[in-house]
């Protein structure tokens, strides 16, 4: 079997509604993805989208066409780690997000050709896992305890804040959460890198004597030295690594320093399913926790699903809310069940459902 095409189709992804989850995190009202084809001379055709609400692929899609097209033409497409290599090769001339999107493609092909789903080829560990819900930031602590309690009655019991700013509201919300949810109710703080290590101490203090579940990036992605005085400092377990971009080699010194408690990412900020799986694995070589993040479009989800549904140590599945601006151009999209739990498909490759004709409805232009 051999690629004999890569093919990008841009298509429009409109009526996002604005949303705030951090001071430098706001969607826009329109965005670009791309469907990415890579056809097989066997007939099979592996898919995967490329982009978010956040960043359109127009801006990744060129350098996937010129760069890594060649590299996968005439390949075998089942050659997953040499493939993944020689993506990786281009790095200085991609992104990583152009590299994931291959990857997660030539998973789609390897999956269609056994007649099985991705978690599958993988070695599957379990049907599906807890969801949390990860709010947007909202105008007041109610706000927050009316969408807490909203998702914990269909099933959901855990919600992570995303918080106002500045950080003395963002501890106020976070009491006021605590008081209404009880004990019980699983809850994280995700600062989205907007501390300093004074201020991230003391948000850390408050939400430790509230018994939170983790700490999601306190402080900004490249300051490894104030994580790892930050997490002596602190009993509430820090949950750091969705940023940077990165492969799978940049996660060894956040293990060897002692910055983080568990380790996080997704397709697209990952490269892909193979950089996902192997990072998972050097997690649990330490006994770290491997939480997934969302993965900014449909498709990318049902990816890191099947990639969850292949470990045991990841506790949840994060629902990025509101959950439907966050979905686009699946007939079927994952959704949480009455039980507040998500599931990979379990059709060959993704086992998802594109919907090709919202996308050739809304098609701009096809890369190849």
């Amino acid at each position: 079997m051999k690629i004999t095409e890569v093919a990008l189709t841009l298509f429009r992804w409109d009526g996002i509604p604005e949303i705030h989850y951090g001071p430098n995190i706001v969607t826009k009202a329109e965005s670009i993805l791309g469907l990415l084809a890579i056809t097989t001379d066997d007939g099979l055709t592996g898919h995967s989208f490329l982009g978010s609400v956040n960043r359109a692929a127009d801006r990744d899609g060129p350098s996937l066409i010129q760069h890594l097209k060649p590299v996968l033409l005439g390949q075998n497409p089942l050659d997953r780690e040499r493939l993944n290599e020689r993506l990786w090769s281009q790095a200085r001339s991609t992104t990583v997000r152009a590299i994931g999107a291959c990857d997660v493609a030539l998973w789609d092909i390897a999956g269609k050709a056994a007649n099985q789903p991705i978690h599958a080829l993988l070695g599957s560990y379990r049907a599906g896992l807890p969801a949390y819900a990860s709010s947007q930031a909202l105008p007041s602590p109610q706000a927050y305890i009316d969408q807490a309690r909203e998702y914990r009655e269909r099933g959901v019991n855990a919600y992570k804040i995303h918080p106002p700013h500045p950080w003395r509201e963002d501890i106020r919300v976070c009491e006021a959460v605590r008081r209404a949810l009880g004990d019980e109710h699983v809850l994280m703080l995700d600062a989205t890198w907007s501390y300093d290590y004074p201020t991230a101490l003391r948000v850390g203090r408050a939400i430790e004597r509230l018994g939170f579940h983790w700490y999601e990036d306190p402080l900004p992605e490249r300051d490894l030295y104030n994580y790892v005085k930050l997490r002596q400092k602190l009993d509430v377990p820090i949950l750091a690594t969705e940023l940077p971009f990165h492969g799978f080699a940049d996660y060894a010194i956040w293990i060897t320093e002692g910055a983080t408690d568990y380790l996080r990412g997704d397709v697209a900020f990952k490269s892909g399913i193979t950089t996902r799986i192997k990072t998972a694995h050097l997690a649990e070589a330490f006994a770290m926790n491997y939480e997934i993040h969302h993965g900014g479009n449909s498709l990318n989800n049902v990816a890191n699903c099947h990639v969850a549904a292949a470990l045991g140590k990841c506790e949840y599945s994060q629902v990025l809310l509101p959950d439907a601006a966050n979905k686009f151009a699946l007939i079927r999209d994952i959704e949480i069940d009455r039980d507040g739990m998500v599931h990979a498909p379990n059709g060959a490759g993704l086992g998802a459902e594109i919907d090709f004709k919202l996308i050739e409805r809304n098609r701009l232009t096809v890369l190849r």
